[in-house]
């Protein structure tokens, strides 16, 4: 039989434990500090907001946004001339005395020599710049088939250099038939010059890789500053 009265209708012990359980989580996320991968989701989320209006369009450039003004290492050692052992510390971690700087801003590479490195012969040495008359000129020959390395001598001067980086392009019969890229690194004024060497290489084989080909060779800093451009050649003979 029914009782004479139902009781009114109202949410269950579970579904009550439920909601007791959602807002007892809510207090812990607010509790519980962001894991890096939810801020980053967050900032993504921001950014997507004010993506369109904040960024020109095309050059990635907030807008507001300042660079600071390039500042010579001799201005910012002079910051702390009276600090003796501040003053040496950033000579001994610059590689570099006051008495070297200038106050020029930008950075300068001098490049001394260009080497080539192989089991065929040995190493080879060119010294830097190349005369005018002989630029493009037959810088070594190799046997096809043979390992090299490119091995170059430079100073820095001036200011630090960041991201130096190279391109060696190279073309037979006016055709580019080869390019290869890469990242030398960032390197601080210093008197005794750094010593770099690229990274291997092995020629071609077969009849059609041997002959004469022109290169050039161009390197460059993360500001597009073009601190040298070399146009050699080289020949690869056949193996016997």
């Amino acid at each position: 039989m029914e009782s004479g009265k139902k009781e009114e209708a109202g949410p269950s012990r579970g579904v009550v434990n439920a909601e007791e359980k959602k807002d007892k989580h809510r207090e812990m996320k607010t509790e519980t500090p962001l894991t890096i991968s939810e801020v980053l989701l967050a900032d993504e989320d921001e950014e997507e907001e004010y993506d369109d209006e904040d960024v020109k369009e095309g050059d990635g450039v907030v807008s507001g946004f300042s660079p600071g003004p390039l500042v010579s290492l001799k201005e910012q050692i002079e910051k702390d001339k009276d600090d003796d052992s501040l003053r040496r510390w950033k000579e001994k971690l610059l590689g570099c005395v006051e008495g070297d700087l200038n106050g020029q801003m930008e950075p300068e590479v001098k490049f001394h020599s260009i080497g080539i490195i192989s089991d065929d012969f040995g190493e080879i040495t060119t010294p830097l710049p190349i005369d005018k008359n002989q630029n493009g000129h037959v810088l070594f020959t190799l046997k096809e088939g043979s390992r090299f390395q490119l091995k170059l001598t430079f100073n820095v001067m001036h200011n630090i250099v960041s991201g130096l980086t190279y391109s060696n392009t190279v073309w037979k019969a006016g055709l580019q038939v080869d390019q290869s890229k890469g990242m030398l690194g960032t390197f601080a004024p210093q008197r005794e010059p750094y010593v770099h060497t690229l990274e291997e290489e092995t020629t071609p084989s077969g009849a059609l890789a041997r002959g004469l080909y022109s290169a050039k060779l161009k390197f460059e800093d993360d500001d597009r500053r073009c601190h040298m451009e070399l146009n050699y050649s080289f020949e690869i003979k056949k193996s016997r």
